[in-house]
């Protein structure tokens, strides 16, 4: 008698997002059974990764092994997201708008739509525009950016709590996507979604970002949220919780010291530029197999190695 892995059936799906516009754009989420499970379910639309981009140059913010392969563009954001595009196929790109920060160069709202609109003009895949997550200063950016780029659609965030109001209703008004952030909580992040729905936001404009702990510093807290979450949305039909999550995991994974600490400074922990590759593989396919739809990647060697890992398991 021939052995059969026993199924569960699913009453619930994720439903999916479009971000993006034209041959490049991209749609995740669709999946009918938990992550990569597809003798259970469907996943028609495989995860995807795009790469981060500072609006200024990060210099010593930034461990020098990923520095180095942008080291030409850094500080040119238009430079550096066609470079990501046209060198390291990069299926969309992460602007941060790191310049804005309040307790950094506070750099004003109008400055950085432009440089949002120069970026979203200079590149034919989906754009992410990222604020500095200051409740308050995002409030002020991210409408003026989303009023900037309002010819094209793109995906601004992260949305939160204390700033749905603004942001989700400048989002609303230009037809844009928004990223619904939550501090690593699945009832937390369930309602953000209702309240952005209520503010009129509908489900295929939203994705929904848990917050993401890099591997040793509370990747395990962020995947059992986030597989908590789609237990929710596959098996409980929580139709609030049945949206495509993305993780910002570059700037989670290469701000620890055990990235950041040269070869001379800890040379027990092996070479710094392959410690540091492999601890941003590792969060990648970790939070894959918890349910991530849409990787935010840094270095380029971590973004191949991940791409060929989801290519093996998805097909």
């Amino acid at each position: 008698m021939a052995f059969e892995i026993p199924k569960q059936i699913y009453s619930g799906a994720i439903k999916s997002v479009t971000i993006g516009t034209g041959g490049k754009a991209i749609t995740l989420g669709g999946e009918t059974s938990y992550p990569f499970y597809v003798f259970e379910g469907v996943m028609p639309n495989k995860p995807r990764i795009i790469m981060e981009v500072w609006d200024k140059n990060p210099g010593e913010d930034w461990a020098a092994p990923c520095l180095e392969p942008f080291k030409d563009v850094a500080g040119d954001p238009v430079a550096w997201a066609q470079k990501c595009v046209k060198d390291f196929g990069a299926e969309g790109i992460a602007l941060i708008l790191n310049s804005t920060d309040p307790n950094g160069d506070n750099a004003t709202a109008e400055a950085a739509a432009a440089t949002a609109k120069k970026v979203a003009a200079a590149i034919d895949v989906p754009l992410i525009v990222w604020g500095s997550s200051n409740v308050e200063k995002d409030a002020e950016v991210l409408p003026a950016v989303a009023e900037a780029c309002g010819d094209k659609p793109i995906v601004i965030g992260p949305v939160q709590d204390k700033n749905y109001k603004k942001v989700g209703a400048a989002a609303l008004a230009y037809g844009h996507t928004v990223i619904a952030n939550s501090p690593i909580d699945v009832n937390l992040a369930k309602q953000l979604n209702i309240l952005l729905g209520q503010l009129g936001v509908q489900d295929s404009k939203i994705l929904v970002d848990p917050t993401t702990g890099g591997l040793g510093y509370g990747m395990e807290y962020s995947y059992s949220v986030m597989e908590r979450d789609r237990m929710a949305a596959l098996t409980q039909e929580d139709d609030k919780l049945q949206l495509p999550i993305v993780n910002y995991v570059g700037q989670e994974v290469w701000k620890v010291k055990e990235c950041k600490q040269t070869n001379a400074e800890a040379p027990q922990l092996g070479d710094q530029t392959k410690r540091g590759i492999l601890m941003e593989a590792v969060t990648a396919v970790s939070l894959l197999l918890a349910g991530s739809d849409l990787l935010i990647m840094r270095h380029p060697e971590s973004v191949k190695l991940v791409r060929s890992i989801i290519q093996e398991m998805a097909g």
